[in-house]
């Protein structure tokens, strides 16, 4: 798939569920509202869906949410899709997941195919994990990082940078990362959804957020590529791999390769545009051609790049889906 700027789509992000057991301060409001169980794809969608998405050149999966190992029978759907990667239709399986159910699904997902899972960790602070969170317990998620690890899935720690929130907390975790051979993933927050505050007070770029790891530490230039957007570093004498992914403060969208399916079925060509094709209810009312038909109309509305900065300037540009209802 070629979209009309010449960039090749081979990367699908599957929000499998809008539901998560945390509320991340950064993500969505303390009192969310979900969708109803039918508006939901079924697995069985997902999956037809899927191998149209095969057919058209995606090469490459995400799971993720919310939180995707919250919605019942997940077992179902990560084992389907990992016959695509065993009989070669896939290259990629992968998730992206808070870690709260890791223990009990590690051997779950290393047994479908998959190779490394990112964990979304802000802080190793019980206290802070606990306020950013909204009430998760950071043990739970260690243990489930250490499941995971045991298992044999390689580990990417996602970690949303926060001013004045964990600032304090980017050392200790370039430290775990590095001690546990995990890559880290630093993230500038994005102005995503309605009723979520303090989107400008919180916002850093990362060239800010990354000052005391300069100060500490060599970082050198790498040219790992992953499927997502991030620029990768050394951080010597650690050996630790550092990604920095930067929307606000260093835009790349002219690399962007991925399309986001929603859990209702919509596929958003944008993380930070409203423009989407309706893929459930040509599923419910008509016929696979019918699929493929809009996936190509699709590729025409993806925008050349985000409007994220314009919309961090002029509130009322805000798109008003949060986070969880697009997937990460």
């Amino acid at each position: 798939m070629i979209d009309g700027f010449g960039r090749s789509i081979d990367y699908l992000r599957i929000s499998v569920t809008d539901r998560c057991n945390f509320r991340c301060t950064y993500c969505m409001p303390e009192m969310q509202s979900f969708l109803p169980q039918p508006d939901l794809l079924s697995y069985d969608e997902i999956t037809t869906l899927v191998g149209r998405f095969i057919n058209h050149g995606i090469r490459k999966i995400r799971l993720t949410g919310g939180e995707p190992l919250v919605r019942r029978d997940i077992a179902v759907l990560i084992n389907a899709l990992g016959q695509h990667v065993k009989n070669g239709d896939l290259e990629e399986l992968t998730m992206t997941t808070n870690g709260s159910r890791l223990a009990q699904f590690a051997p779950i997902l290393a047994a479908a195919g998959m190779k490394r899972i990112n964990v979304s960790l802000d802080t190793l602070d019980p206290d802070q994990f606990k306020r950013i969170s909204r009430g998760g317990n950071l043990d739970t998620v260690l243990n489930g990082i250490q499941a995971a690890k045991a298992h044999g899935l390689d580990i990417k720690i996602n970690m949303v940078a926060l001013k004045g929130e964990n600032e304090d907390a980017l050392i200790p975790m370039v430290n775990f990362c590095a001690q546990n051979g995990f890559d880290l993933t630093l993230i500038e927050t994005m102005p995503l959804g309605a009723g979520v505050s303090d989107r400008e007070a919180n916002y850093i770029s990362l060239d800010a957020f990354t000052a005391p790891v300069r100060e500490h530490f060599s970082l050198h230039a790498l040219a790992h590529k992953s499927a997502g957007p991030a620029r990768y570093w050394r951080v010597e004498p650690l050996g630790l791999r550092l990604g920095l992914i930067t929307p606000m403060s260093h835009n790349f969208c002219d690399q962007c390769n991925r399309i986001r399916l929603t859990t209702d079925g919509k596929i958003y060509m944008c993380l930070g545009s409203e423009l989407h094709v309706d893929l459930r209810r040509a599923l419910r009312e008509g016929t696979p051609s019918h699929v493929d038909t809009l996936l190509q109309t699709a590729l025409r509305l993806k925008p050349q790049r985000h409007e994220f900065e314009n919309q961090f300037a002029q509130p009322d540009l805000r798109l008003k889906r949060h986070m969880n209802a697009t997937g990460g």
